[in-house]
């Protein structure tokens, strides 16, 4: 969709729909926010719930206790998975250790786990495409270890050693960029040609929803504003993408106070989107600030309608009814 005319003064902002927060990042703030109401503080959360400094400082001040490894957690305390999955050792150890658990894994991780135990059984070599260190992969990648092969850059794709090339299939983390993955895919393909595909897309509809709404304005735009955090892996892709689509500029910001005033030099279109695990309240922010500026038309490029939401884990779900929480 393209937006209207620029306003008088030449200045507007293309505000991307569908931005912020996915079904999957919600589920998991509700459920830590729902845990701190019916079991009190403190609650523990392994690793950031979702990639977000604005949602874990919140959280933190409402007493969540997070912490990097299972082990750091109390005995017998409760401790709730973080939104990007954990191998099953993590399981485990919770276990051993008498620590109850809520998992707020989004179900579309959860879904690749599935596949990857699937292909694991089927005695395939399972090519996951992602990013090393992060922690959906690193949660995946657990699932069968020896079954698992990261592939991150052009490089990895040439290291790759399978069993027998007709028993090889690709997964991927599910925020990476589109085009991206498809790319590594190709280059998977020339040396695999009878690689199979997943079964349904491995990335997230949300991370393919935000980064076509990014594409359909960047080419209008002098500078393009991603709200989002550095450890957000579907925010930094967004920044890419809208590069890669004609953004003259792109820039990833955690709160608006973190626009540098040179940016904004010469610049009549701003576009404004956020990532997956970005409150709404922070783009409001950000265009409060713009429109103290000058900027204070805005037009709405709308490429989507999102209506998925998941439920809350089994063991809020009592809770979510008598409270109305969606």
């Amino acid at each position: 969709m393209t937006a209207s005319s620029p306003a008088p003064n030449g200045k507007r902002v293309l505000l991307a729909k569908p931005r912020g927060y996915c079904a999957g990042v919600d589920r998991a703030v509700v459920t830590v926010e729902k845990a701190l109401e019916k079991y009190g503080a403190p609650v523990y959360v392994r690793k950031e719930i979702v990639h977000n400094k604005h949602v874990v400082e919140t959280l933190r001040e409402r007493g969540v206790i997070f912490v990097d490894e299972t082990s750091e957690v109390p005995e017998g305390a409760l401790v709730v998975f973080s939104a990007h999955g954990v191998s099953p050792a993590v399981h485990e150890e919770a276990a051993r250790r008498n620590l109850r658990t809520i998992d707020a894994t989004c179900p579309l991780v959860t879904k690749v786990h599935k596949e990857v135990n699937r292909f694991a059984r089927d005695d395939y070599d399972i090519l996951l495409i992602g990013h090393e260190g992060h922690e959906e992969v690193e949660g995946t990648s657990g699932e069968a270890p020896d079954r698992v092969q990261l592939v991150d850059t052009p490089e990895d794709v040439e290291k790759v050693t399978v069993r027998d090339p007709s028993k090889v299939v690709w997964l991927s983390q599910t925020t990476l960029s589109v085009d991206e993955t498809m790319e590594r895919v190709e280059q998977l393909k020339e040396r695999f040609p009878e690689l199979a595909d997943p079964p349904s897309d491995d990335i997230c509809y949300a991370t393919s929803n935000r980064q076509f709404a990014v594409k359909a304005m960047a080419a209008e735009c002098d500078l393009v504003l991603v709200v989002g955090s550095r450890n957000s892996s579907n925010s930094k892709r967004l920044v890419e993408v809208a590069l890669q689509a004609g953004a003259k500029d792109a820039h990833l910001i955690d709160y608006a106070r973190e626009v540098d005033e040179q940016w904004l030099q010469g610049v009549e279109t701003v576009g404004v989107t956020s990532g997956a695990s970005v409150p709404d309240v922070l783009v409001l922010e950000l265009l409060d600030y713009l429109a103290e500026r000058g900027w204070k038309d805005v037009q709405e490029v709308t490429t989507a309608n999102e209506k998925i939401t998941f439920a809350l884990p089994r063991e809020l779900r009592d809770e979510k009814a008598r409270s109305g929480v969606r």
